[in-house]
Formats: structure tokens, C-alpha cells, sequence
């Protein structure tokens, strides 16, 4: 296919707007489109594609595979009939996810702009059930540019962890802990 005017395909644009739907209601807002997400984030994917249509946005089981399979973040994932949201959710869910003990250091990308906050409180998750950390900087470079110019932070994860800090692992490389306290944090020029 030809690429538009921001140089994606429309099944590229198409992909992007059904990983947006999903994350929005396997992360986010459920209830919005009558789903029921069980304790662990999971949804029939008949359930999913049922209400998604029946509140005016269709979308075929090729392109919910597609977007599985290509998105570089490894949003989603799909267990037979079933699918979820690896991480990032806003309502309750356990994603049953085994501790696990973490690299030497790990990084978040944010930006200039909530430095100051990080620097007195931490890192917190926010409207989130956990603080996201990257294994690379390059990942958490391109996490803090959604919101800006990234600033990417050195998390001293394994002293973290032997202080008592638990941390798991999500299905698409996303370290999960509570909190980050700001010893723990190395900042840009410190």
C-alpha cells in the first residue's frame, strides 16, 4: 500500500488506532465498553471484539493479531482465547507475576519538566499499580519522548532490590516495582 502524508500505510495507521482501542480498555477503562477483565487483566477475545462492535469500533481478528505480533512494545498478549495487557493498567488486576531479581541498574525516561518532583519524592506510579523501568536506555529514551525531550534516569535497581524493594518482570520486558526512593535514582549530570 502507499504511504499518507506521515509516511505510514494505512494498515499502519489502522494498526496504531487498534493498539490505542485496546490499551484504552484492557488498561484503562473496561467498563467503558462493557467488558469484564479477570483478576489477572484477562478477556475473552469473542467478549473484547463483541463489545468493541457493539459500541461502534470493529476491527477483525486478523488485525487484533496483527497488533499483537507487531507492536514493538509488546503491549498484549493473547493465550488461546483470551487476551490481556502485559502491563500499565489503571484498574485492578494481578498480573501474577513471579518476583524476580533485577539487572545491576535500570532506567525510566522522563522529562526536564517532572525532575524536580522525582527528585524530592522518587519515582511513584502515579495513576499506575507500579513504577515502569526499561532494561536500556534506548527504551527509555523512546518512553520519555512521548511526553518531550527525554531525560533518561539510572535506577541502582539491585541495590533497590537488597534494600527489600520487589520487583517483577512483565511478559514484554517492563520491570515493575512500587516505588523508587531518590537515593536509589542517578540523574543527568549528577
Amino acid at each position: 500500500m502507499n504511504a499518507g502524508p506521515t509516511g505510514a500505510s494505512p494498515d499502519d495507521r489502522r494498526t496504531v488506532k487498534v493498539s490505542k482501542y485496546l490499551s484504552r480498555h484492557l488498561r484503562h477503562q473496561p467498563d467503558r465498553i462493557g467488558i469484564t477483565l479477570d483478576a489477572n487483566g484477562w478477556v475473552s477475545i469473542d467478549e473484547l471484539m463483541r463489545a468493541s462492535a457493539a459500541h461502534g469500533f470493529r476491527f477483525s481478528r486478523a488485525e487484533l493479531d496483527r497488533v499483537v505480533a507487531v507492536n514493538d512494545k509488546k503491549r498484549f498478549t493473547i493465550d488461546g482465547s483470551r487476551i490481556r495487557a502485559n502491563q500499565g493498567h489503571t484498574v485492578a488486576v494481578d498480573l501474577d507475576l513471579p518476583p524476580a531479581e533485577p539487572p545491576e541498574y535500570l532506567y525510566h525516561g522522563t522529562v526536564s519538566r517532572s525532575l524536580d518532583a522525582i527528585r524530592a519524592e522518587g519515582l511513584r506510579p502515579m495513576t499506575r499499580h507500579d513504577v515502569h523501568l526499561s532494561p536500556d536506555r534506548e527504551t527509555a529514551t523512546r518512553v520519555g519522548a512521548r511526553r518531550g525531550r527525554p531525560v533518561v534516569l539510572s535506577v541502582h535497581a539491585g541495590a533497590l532490590h537488597r534494600a527489600g524493594h520487589v520487583f517483577r518482570v512483565s511478559a514484554n520486558g517492563v520491570w515493575l516495582t512500587a516505588s523508587v526512593p531518590p537515593e536509589f535514582i542517578r540523574f543527568p549530570g549528577a
